[in-house]
């Protein structure tokens, strides 16, 4: 009697339902690769419009109000000049001296005058000065940045400001160096004798170089698709299809972290002093407020009252009014209540120290 062959380990029906089982796994993995590549493209491009927003805001503030600032500046460092001319050329009982010095410690505690910097500040500032030239000031040592070197370093092929040595490696670092050369690999200028193709892949090098010293795996993967940079695949071997699917997987990962980064980044831009600041531009534009004009027109209010404040001291330096009549006030400070002007001076202040900062 013959004997039956042996059946083969894998029928073909089997291998098809593998390689289904693969293709349908791709495609899933293949469609959150694309989501998140959108996703960050989305965030990336709502980050750099609000940080566009705050330099806009900070830009029309500076326009609007930083003459005017300038201007309240100017002013408090009069006030000060004419009290340390009091102090040094007019002959002061000790009882008046301190009655004198007592109005001169409440502008500044009230905020109404910058509080004058101590002897201890000077020796501090004066201590931190002589650190620095004790040890030096290596940061333009250290500079990458200098544009003198730019146009070589478009041309690099892996670029040395980024340390991916073997102890500090990581799975995304690794990741993004191995996208980076491969792309560089096929787009340096060096690999073509064309000098339009030179020009162009000097361009996208520009990309490239950029991306990756960023960090930013996306920007790669999206300029690999772009141009359509990629191994070939052969979609009927499952070997191939399992290790496509295990490399958009890491890649996946990868951008999930970049995802949440950039997402977290926002939330702290938007909750900082100059985030509020756009934020509130917003709401007040939606009401037909103009802010900044308001910002301005409070400085303009300021400045009335601190110039007046500024003529009345230089007016008792002159002694164009007696004793009694200085250690009475101005009268437009007695005309307003103590309370209701420590607050006033301390908004502008706040407000004049974010803007010079910012």
């Amino acid at each position: 009697m013959p004997r039956k062959s042996t059946s083969s380990s894998q029928s073909p029906n089997t291998t098809s339902l593998a390689l289904s089982s693969i293709h349908i796994r791709l495609e899933s993995l293949d469609q959150e690769h694309q989501w998140l590549l959108k996703q960050i493209k989305r965030k990336r491009t709502e980050l750099k419009n609000f940080a566009e927003q705050m330099r806009s805001v900070a830009t029309d503030i500076f326009n609007r109000c930083h003459p005017k600032f300038e201007k309240l500046i100017d002013i408090d460092r009069e006030i000060h000049t004419l009290f340390d001319e009091i102090f040094s050329r007019r002959k002061l009982g000790k009882q008046t001296r301190k009655d004198i010095e007592a109005i001169y410690y409440q502008l500044q505690l009230a905020r109404i005058i910058t509080p004058k910097p101590t002897k201890d500040d000077l020796e501090d500032e004066e201590e931190d000065i002589d650190l620095d030239e004790i040890f030096g000031n290596h940061d333009q040592e250290d500079n990458f940045s200098d544009p003198n070197t730019e146009e070589n370093y478009q041309y690099r092929a892996a670029p040395e400001d980024i340390d991916f040595s073997v102890d500090k490696k990581s799975d995304a670092a690794r990741k993004i160096r191995q996208t980076f050369l491969s792309l560089a690999e096929i787009f340096h200028p060096d690999k073509v004798k064309d000098s339009e193709t030179q020009k162009h892949h000097t361009e996208i090098m520009k990309e490239i170089n950029k991306a990756y010293q960023e960090g930013d795996l996306a920007r790669l993967l999206e300029i690999e698709q772009q141009y359509q940079v990629g191994n070939y695949i052969d979609m009927n071997s499952a070997d191939d299809l399992t290790r496509q699917c295990m490399r958009i997987e890491q890649q996946n990962q990868i951008l999930k972290n970049q995802y949440e980064t950039l997402k977290q980044e926002l939330r702290q831009m938007k909750h900082t002093p100059e985030g509020a600041m756009v934020s509130d531009c917003r709401k007040a534009a939606k009401v037909g407020i103009d802010p900044i004009g308001s910002m301005a027109e409070q400085v303009e209010s300021e400045i009335e009252n601190v110039a007046a404040i500024r003529d009345f001291v230089k007016n008792f330096r002159e002694e164009k009014i007696t004793i009694k009549e200085f250690l009475s006030g101005p009268v437009n400070l007695r005309s307003m209540h103590q309370d209701n002007d420590d607050d006033m001076f301390e908004a502008i202040f706040e407000e004049l120290g974010e803007v010079m900062f910012f």
